[in-house]
């Protein structure tokens, strides 16, 4: 117990393995990699599209929080596995809890999305139509 980090030195070492975790996901799991690639397109794409700090809070964060959940959901899947393989009720149910919180995640950057875009459109449309 003598030998636990502290102050700069427990930063370094939980950087380190934030990075060996974001590396690990990246090479291991595929929908981790579609969704960080989604966000690096999606990202700028909300510096164009928000309209204001907050819009694009919005925007970016919708987008990471999918990037956040998946790793907690395959954070949940990997520890499901290392306790075996069989089927059990309650592991699927632990996995299927992860892949809903990623749907739900989902679905609110859709909807944020939707709606700035919708308000974009409407607000062309209107300038088009000379309103």
């Amino acid at each position: 117990m003598g030998d636990r980090k502290t102050g700069l030195a427990r930063i370094w070492a939980a950087f380190g393995h934030s990075s060996r975790g974001l590396r690990d996901a990246w090479r291991e799991q595929e929908a981790f990699r579609l969704d960080a690639m989604a966000a690096v397109a999606a990202v700028p794409a909300a510096f164009f599209l928000g309209d204001g700090a907050v819009e694009r809070a919005l925007l970016i964060g919708s987008v990471l929080l999918i990037v956040i959940v998946e790793l907690l959901n395959s954070a949940i899947e990997t520890a499901i596995d290392r306790i075996g393989p069989e089927w059990h009720l309650l592991s699927r149910q632990a996995k299927d809890y992860g892949s809903a919180a990623v749907l739900i995640a989902m679905l609110l950057a859709v909807l944020i999305w939707g709606l700035v875009l919708l308000e974009r459109l409407g607000a062309d449309a209107a300038i088009a139509a000379g309103a």
